[in-house]
């Protein structure tokens, strides 16, 4: 994995402004901690950090090929899952390839198919491709949305890269909220609506898509989108296909020419990521499979069950690894680094995010780097096969709204009384919905359960999904370890998707079919295990110091924040006794400390990026 950054401008020679492009490529430094380059022509300059994972002498970027009089010129970061077969495909049209690296087979894809060249592609990316000839610029971003891809356009000038703190380094763009930012943050958040990148003027390229920017102006396209038919075939057939897809999906994602291991939960999306993968390693003679987990110390003592987190990890996490005979280790997170990391994960995501959850994935990430540089991770199960409680429970399926911010009404008491009737809170939320079921792909032989179940599933694929995303790119880059999610291959997803839902609820489980799909490559007390998220410090001292932070903050005169909340109400609910509150105000775990984490984030934000609140 690596960072991307890049400038074109019809009207400036940027072979003049190499500082700049330096500066917003410096951004990148940490997703890409083993190699840059800058390359830069009269109207264009593209630049690279580069993680090693591939092909470390022929992989370097950014990367030129010419073909005939013609030059490309790209920068890339992901990982390409179908290199033999996409190397085959363009040796037979008759390109040479003189590297391993999956960069100059997307380069030399690009010069076949131009903008189709995304649609040959199996992986996870975010690239640019500088046509000289033309003087065009093409960017694509991979189908489900893993890797990031934001940009700035004005004029003549278009700004493009991997985060949005690249974008913030160049002097024409302004950390600036307006009212959709302001509704993105205080209402959202710590979601956001595709294709935002809450500062004014900062876009996201969404999922599957690709952007075109030359002197006429810019063009987007989607090349990819999910599609609604028949599925016709039985469950044991269909249990059959989706074991296939999914260890294929797993074999592909283990290529790697540096130290590659799992994250292992002892769930089941994790479990079966690891034991596919142990299984690999076997028969390539490749050793021990690497596997993680990660839990807190003294939470033992502390644990408490609830709908949400009905058992803990570490025995399950014990029973797998010696089921697949991994070579494994436990990292256990200190509670008060844990806070201390809460600040740091802010800018690492550079917006106020998941508060301990992001800063807990940060911590576990640079404890793996140490041993690996890839990992497999079990993310996205949930999304695609229905593993959370509002896929099941009645009153969350029959919500109406997004099922993992129900409770955004109880928000707005918080949000200043002069924002309020600014972004009108519900309003807004109402019209992200409705944008989001227009644009489900129907079908028409659906009945109305099944129809709402699409819809969900859609909503979870599209607006639930890209948040963990976010979240496990940025946290895992911090320490420049690439993370891979096998259950987003784009093969098992638009399999999975046609799948009634009577059959992804096999036997009345969440996510049922998975389940029994998995039968004989997982022990069954761990396919039988009821589903619980990823990890969270359930230690009181985290509580009482958020709050202690929070009072503190209603005390200071000059705080940012309360621009945006109601510092009053603020200061009543923080000074309440919150240890009996366990209401998620957002998806499953973040309750009223994250809540308060959440704010902190925010108020240090404002202070850092020097947001101007428009």
């Amino acid at each position: 994995m690596c960072g991307i950054t890049g400038w074109v401008d019809y009207e400036l020679d940027l072979r003049l402004q190499k500082e700049t492009v330096n500066q917003m490529n410096q951004r990148h430094v940490v997703r890409g901690p083993d190699a840059e380059g800058v390359w830069l022509d009269k109207h264009v300059a593209i630049a690279h950090r580069r993680l090693i994972v591939i092909d470390p002498e022929g992989g370097l970027q950014p990367m030129a090929k010419q073909l005939g009089e013609r030059r490309y010129v790209i920068a890339y970061n992901g990982e390409i899952y179908n290199m033999q077969e996409l190397r085959l495909k363009l040796l037979s049209l008759g390109y040479p390839l003189h590297t391993r690296s999956d960069t100059e087979l997307i380069l030399t894809a690009y010069m076949e198919w131009r903008e189709r060249c995304p649609e040959y592609l199996n992986g996870i990316f975010a690239f640019a491709i500088w046509d000289e000839a033309e003087e065009k610029l093409f960017l694509a971003r991979d189908r489900i949305g893993v890797k990031p891809l934001f940009y700035f356009q004005k004029g003549s000038t278009f700004l493009f890269g991997s985060e949005i703190k690249s974008l913030l380094a160049h002097p024409m763009v302004s950390p600036i909220l307006d009212e959709e930012g302001l509704a993105e943050i205080l209402v959202m958040g710590p979601a956001r609506t595709p294709g935002t990148g809450v500062f004014r003027g900062i876009k996201e390229c969404k999922p599957g898509c690709w952007i075109q920017f030359g002197r006429e102006g810019m063009m987007t396209k989607p090349y990819w989108e999910l599609r609604s038919k028949d599925h016709t075939d039985d469950f044991q057939t269909t249990a059959i296909h989706v074991r296939e897809l999914f260890r294929d999906a797993v074999k592909r994602q283990l290529v790697s020419d540096v130290p590659i291991g799992t994250m292992l939960s002892g769930g089941l999306d994790s479990s079966a990521i690891s034991a596919c993968a142990a299984e690999v390693f076997a028969q390539e003679g490749r050793g021990l499979l690497p596997t993680f987990s990660v839990d807190y110390v003294d939470n033992d003592k502390y644990f408490a069950t609830n709908e949400f987190q009905p058992n803990s990890d570490a025995p399950w996490v014990q029973l797998m690894a010696k089921h697949i005979g991994s070579r494994h280790h436990t990292i256990y997170l200190d509670n008060q680094e844990l806070i201390d990391t809460i600040i740091p994960a802010m800018r690492v995501r550079d917006l106020p995010g998941m508060a301990d959850i992001d800063a807990s994935l940060m911590l576990f990430s640079r404890e793996i780097k140490k041993e690996c540089t890839v990992v497999l991770s079990g993310e996205c199960a949930d999304e695609v096969f229905g593993g959370y409680p509002w896929f099941h429970r009645e009153e969350m399926v029959n919500a109406d709204t997004f099922p993992w911010a129900r409770l955004v009404s109880e928000r707005i008491p918080f949000i200043h009384p002069d924002l309020v009737q600014r972004i009108k809170p519900l309003e807004y939320v109402e019209a992200r919905y409705q944008e989001a079921l227009a644009e489900v792909p129907r079908h028409s032989d659906d009945h109305a359960k099944e129809a709402r179940m699409r819809e969900l599933f859609y909503l979870n694929l599209t607006r639930w999904m890209p948040t963990l995303l976010d979240r496990k790119d940025r946290m895992s880059m911090a320490y420049g370890l690439e993370v891979r999610v096998p259950f987003c291959d784009h093969h098992l997803v638009e399999y999975v998707w046609n799948i009634p839902w009577a059959m992804k609820a096999y036997q009345g489980r969440e996510k049922g079919l998975l389940r029994y799909a998995l039968k004989g490559i997982l022990p069954d007390q761990v396919i039988e295990r009821k589903k619980s998220p990823y990890p969270k410090t359930h230690h009181p001292d985290y509580l009482q110091t958020m709050q202690r932070h929070m009072l503190e903050l209603t005390e200071n005169r000059h705080a940012p924040l309360f621009q945006l909340l109601d510092r009053q109400a603020v200061k009543n609910f923080v000074e309440q006794d919150l240890s009996q509150k366990h209401l998620p105000w957002f998806g499953q775990l973040m309750n009223v400390p994250a809540l308060l984490a959440f704010w902190l984030q925010t108020n240090r934000w404002l202070e850092e990026y020097q947001v101007v609140v428009n």
